[in-house]
């Protein structure tokens, strides 16, 4: 038996959990100094979870098993998509079996939990974010497949690291597709992770609130999961386009400086996508929620050019 693959996936792993509230925290810095404020301390998300997980819990009077058990099994499934996505090491047997199939059907269970956490409750603010959730996901989903779709068929697989390794072939500035592709993966950042103009994370105006209104009756190291959580799904999502347009720097072959350099590489390539992050917050405003579905069809036409120059080239 090789251990290679675990050793891998739990590598992966650590590196994720460990690297993800620092992109959190680079996207509000941006943001501060947009509006010339100082912004947090770069360290400030770890100091936000450190405090948050040693807060009691203190649960609603309707709430139910759900409340208490939807917090851990929103992070490890994020967890089990981080086997699936690899981020500096392209091992040559995966640590876990699936495909970018399995990472949807990842993604689109957190955001089921999520809802029902925000009905769980009871209160008004939790249900009006859940029902916004799920109307939103209503439109988010057919562009979501698109977008992997389009991945899929660039790459001619569905393993996520079967593309990656396919991406490390080309040169991605000369690929139109790729160029194209990674427009799309952009607003998919953007709308997954619940950035403005789509969402904000951190607004509590009733008007705007989405993620904000079902987390609201959450608190203690239940809120500090559900963080974490929210940061390693933007982890891997920004590990998605970095890996397909700049491969550079991801090893296949595994050695102690080799895998330095390449955690060195990827945290200085997605802090830049976190400054563009940052910028791209800064420079428009929350969308009004019946306009938001345009945004997400930008997204679907660039997927869908993406697959047709696929095919005319």
């Amino acid at each position: 038996m090789s251990f290679t693959p675990v050793l891998a996936g739990l590598f992966n792993l650590g590196f994720v959990l460990l690297i993800s509230p620092l992109y959190m925290t680079v996207v509000k810095i941006v943001k501060a100094r947009a509006q010339r404020r100082a912004g947090p301390p770069l360290l400030q998300g770890y100091y936000n979870l450190a405090k948050l997980f040693r807060k009691e819990v203190v649960y609603s009077d309707y709430a139910s098993f759900i409340s208490r058990a939807a917090p851990y099994a929103s992070l490890a499934i994020l967890m089990v998509a981080v086997l699936l996505v690899p981020v500096i090491w392209i091992p040559d047997a995966a640590p876990a079996e699936g495909n970018i199939i399995v990472f949807l059907y990842l993604l689109a269970f957190t955001r089921f939990l999520l809802a029902l956490l925000g009905l769980d409750a009871g209160s008004t603010f939790g249900g009006m974010g859940s029902s916004r959730e799920m109307s939103l996901s209503a439109v988010i989903e057919p562009t979501t497949v698109v977008v992997f779709a389009a991945m899929a068929y660039v790459a001619g697989t569905l393993s996520i690291p079967e593309m990656f390794r396919h991406a490390t072939t080309i040169i991605p500035g000369m690929s139109p597709t790729i160029l194209l592709l990674s427009v799309s993966l952009f607003i998919l950042i953007i709308v997954e992770t619940g950035r403005v103009p789509v969402d904000n994370p951190e607004t509590h105006l009733e008007l705007t609130m989405i993620h904000e209104g079902m987390l609201l009756d959450t608190s203690g190291r239940n809120l500090a999961l559900f963080e974490l959580s929210h940061a390693v799904k933007q982890t891997l999502m920004m590990a998605l386009l970095i890996n397909i347009l700049i491969p550079i720097g991801i090893i296949q072959e595994a050695s102690i400086i080799g895998l330095v350099l390449a955690a060195i590489l990827f945290l200085i390539k997605g802090t830049a996508l976190s400054v563009l992050i940052g910028i791209v917050e800064s420079s428009f405003a929350k969308m009004r929620f019946f306009r938001v579905p345009g945004l997400f069809m930008m997204a679907f036409f660039f997927s869908a050019l993406t697959i047709l120059s696929e095919v005319m080239l």
